[in-house]
């Protein structure tokens, strides 16, 4: 089976590259920008360069019965670009749907679209997310990828092409960006954190159980024209995080007991207060679809996972 992986240099896409490489069932092909990356041994690259409505994928399509596309314009915090939606819907909608209509060209039998559950929504108190919801996307990213999925299944009902759709939610994994990679310099430098009273309840996916399930989507006949929404088996509170993250890291964390509703003071003061409330809020992710559909669980528990993610490289 000739899989094209896009994106394979990407936060997802370079994990995902790996572990697929060293699984002989698979052949694989990545999609690059630059053909001087590099690749594991044995993984042929086609330089495709920017990804929109008109980029060719012939050559990289040639003889692939599956692809993976987890190439994206990412979600960008305080993106300031005046273009944003214009940008998003470039790349995520314009450039994924091209792809898919090469794709169908060539006789690809399976798409999988790694989405977001950013399609879904934001987080909401006492709601759990299931697949089936009515999407709410709440920023230009979220709704960049809910066009792609409609666009898709459109395209993919007019083909015998099958198409998987699978919403993340906040991924972790070496290399990490955003808000995590923030908690890890404040961390690092042993810096105090008022985070100790917020007990909330928050589903996040590591980077290792999300290629678990990409893997069981290449090859698993049930997964075909489904809608899966992922994460890892347990949620974690924001002081479980930090604590964990430490811990990997090999620090001590100190965490101030301030009430939430100073923090939220203190938030509205100096503008900050969407990040308070991705730290202190709940955001639950219903995967029992997921599981019963694909007789799938995730492999790897939030300690293992956080330990592998944020462990100090030397």
């Amino acid at each position: 089976m000739c899989i094209l992986l896009t994106g394979a240099t990407g936060f997802v896409g370079s994990q995902l590259l790996q572990q697929l490489a060293n699984d002989s069932t698979f052949k694989l092909r990545a999609a690059v920008r630059n053909k001087t990356v590099n690749l594991p041994v044995g993984v042929p690259a086609c330089r495709i360069g920017e990804i929109d409505a008109h980029t060719d994928w012939c050559e990289a399509l040639f003889d692939c019965k599956t692809v993976v596309h987890t190439a994206a314009r990412a979600h960008i915090m305080n993106d300031s670009n005046q273009e944003s939606l214009s940008e998003f819907r470039r790349i995520n909608v314009e450039g994924t749907l091209n792809l898919a209509h090469q794709a169908i060209d060539a006789r690809v039998e399976r798409f999988i679209f790694i989405s977001s559950i950013k399609v879904n929504g934001e987080g909401e108190t006492n709601r759990i997310y299931r697949f089936d919801d009515p999407a709410a996307p709440e920023d230009d990213y979220g709704l960049s990828k809910w066009e792609a999925e409609q666009g898709l299944k459109t395209l993919c009902s007019k083909s015998s092409m099958e198409l998987v759709i699978i919403r993340p939610p906040l991924i972790y994994g070496p290399g990490v960006k955003g808000n995590l990679a923030l908690l890890c310099k404040v961390i690092d430098k042993g810096l105090p954190l008022p985070l100790g009273s917020i007990k909330n309840q928050r589903d996040m996916l590591s980077l290792n159980n999300l290629i678990d399930l990409i893997k069981t989507c290449i090859q698993h006949p049930a997964a075909a024209g489904q809608v899966f929404l992922c994460c890892d088996h347990e949620p974690v509170s924001t002081p479980q995080l930090i604590k964990m993250m430490a811990s990997g890291r090999g620090k001590n964390v100190r965490l101030w007991p301030i009430p939430v509703s100073v923090l939220s003071l203190v938030a509205s003061s100096v503008g900050r207060q969407a990040l308070l409330k991705r730290l202190s809020s709940d955001f639950r992710v219903d995967i029992k679809h997921t599981m019963d559909t694909l007789d799938w669980i995730p492999p790897f528990s939030v300690a293992e996972s956080m330990c592998w993610a944020f462990t100090k490289k030397l």
